[in-house]
C-alpha cells in the first residue's frame, strides 16, 4: 500500500465552527455564505422529466415519503429521472434536531402499520432493481423503529426478490437488538452515515455519537460478513484533512467498505454555515486517499449524497466480487 500524504486543501473562511452553531458569527463572512452564488460544480438543472413527474405522481398516490425531497437532495432530478428514489418511512418529522439537516424536527406522528406494504408496492410498480430504504430518527420508539425497516425489507422481498436492499438507518441509540433486527431481515447494504469528523460531531450531531456511530456499523458487521456496511461524511463544515483520514480509518475498523463524500450545502440561514466549498480535484483525492487505505468504493464529489448512484454501487461490487469468484 502506498504512503498516504495528508491533502494541502484552503482553510476556508475561518475556524470550524464553536459555541452556537446557530450564530452566522461561528464563522467569519458566514452571512455571505447565505445566500450565495454556489460555484459552478454545484449548479444542477431544475427537475421535471417524464419519469420525474411519474414518480412523484407514484409518491403522493401511496401517501409516501422520500428524503430527496424531505433533505431537499441536489440530485432529484437525475435519481428520478432515471428511476430511483430513496423511502423515507416512519414519517416526515424527526425526534432529532440536527443543525445541518433540513428535514422537520418535532413529534412525530403513530406508526403507519400500512406503510411496508405501500412502499413494497411501489417497488414493484416502478420495477427498480435496487432501493433505498431509510427514516428519520425515532427515539420515541422503544427500538428506534427497527421493526418497521425490517418490516419493509421482508415486503420488498416477497414481491420483488431480485431487487437488492439498502438500508439507511439511524443509530438506534446504539441499540444491539434493534441493529439485529434490521440485519436478520437480510438487506444487501447496511448504512449507517456518520456525517462528519470526531471533533465535529456533536456540533453537528447533538443527538448523535461518534463512537455510538462506530459501533452501530461494527455490529452490523459483526452480525452479518456478507452484508456490504457503509457510511458517509460531509466536507464544508470545518473539517481539517488529518481529521478526514482520522474518520476513514476509524470507518475501516468498524468493518466500513462502501463510503460517500458529499459537499455540505447549507438549507437556509438557520442551519450550520457553510466553512468552505469543495473543489472537484479534492473530492477526487479523497476518493484515491480512501480507496487506497482499503475501502472497496468510495463516492465522492460535491453532488454526492449518501444514495447516490446507490445501485450502480452494488452493481459494480458484484462484478468484482465474481470476477474474484
Amino acid at each position: 500500500m502506498r504512503q498516504l500524504t495528508v491533502l494541502k486543501v484552503p482553510a476556508g473562511n475561518g475556524p470550524a465552527p464553536t459555541g452556537n452553531p446557530f450564530s452566522t458569527a461561528a464563522v467569519p463572512n458566514a452571512e455571505e455564505l447565505w445566500p450565495a452564488r454556489k460555484p459552478d460544480w454545484l449548479k444542477v438543472r431544475a427537475p421535471g422529466g417524464e419519469n420525474y413527474r411519474r414518480l412523484k405522481t407514484l409518491m403522493r398516490g401511496q401517501e409516501l415519503h422520500s428524503v430527496c425531497e424531505e433533505a431537499h437532495c441536489p440530485n432529484i432530478g437525475e435519481c428520478w429521472e432515471a428511476g430511483t428514489a430513496t423511502f423515507l418511512i416512519m414519517g416526515e418529522v424527526c425526534t432529532r434536531n440536527c443543525p445541518y439537516c433540513a428535514i422537520a424536527h418535532g413529534t412525530p406522528g403513530q406508526l403507519d402499520e400500512d406503510e411496508p406494504r405501500r412502499v413494497a408496492e411501489s417497488v414493484t410498480r416502478l420495477r427498480l432493481n435496487h432501493v433505498v430504504i431509510t427514516s428519520v430518527d425515532r427515539d420515541d420508539l422503544p427500538d428506534g423503529g427497527a421493526r418497521i425497516f425490517a418490516d419493509v425489507i421482508r415486503e420488498v422481498r416477497e414481491r420483488r426478490p431480485d431487487c437488492s436492499i439498502e438500508v439507511l438507518t439511524p443509530d438506534f441509540k446504539g441499540n444491539r437488538g434493534a441493529v439485529r433486527k434490521v440485519i436478520e431481515a437480510g438487506p444487501e447494504i447496511f448504512n449507517h452515515n456518520m456525517e462528519t469528523v470526531r471533533r465535529l460531531h456533536r456540533i453537528a450531531r447533538p443527538g448523535g455519537r461518534y463512537d455510538r456511530s462506530l459501533r452501530v456499523l461494527s455490529e452490523a458487521r459483526d452480525l452479518d460478513r456478507d452484508v456490504l456496511i457503509k457510511t458517509g461524511i460531509m466536507l464544508g463544515l470545518g473539517e481539517h484533512p488529518e481529521e478526514v483520514l482520522e474518520f476513514m480509518h476509524d470507518a475501516l475498523g468498524a468493518g466500513v467498505q462502501i463510503l460517500t463524500i458529499g459537499q455540505y450545502l447549507r438549507p437556509s440561514v438557520n442551519h450550520l454555515p457553510i466553512d468552505r466549498y469543495v473543489r472537484p480535484e479534492e473530492f477526487d483525492e479523497w476518493k484515491r486517499a480512501g480507496e487506497s487505505l482499503g475501502l472497496l468504493h468510495v463516492e465522492s464529489g460535491a453532488l454526492v449524497r449518501s444514495s447516490y448512484h446507490a445501485r450502480e454501487q452494488v452493481e459494480e461490487l458484484r462484478a468484482r466480487s465474481a470476477s474474484i469468484g
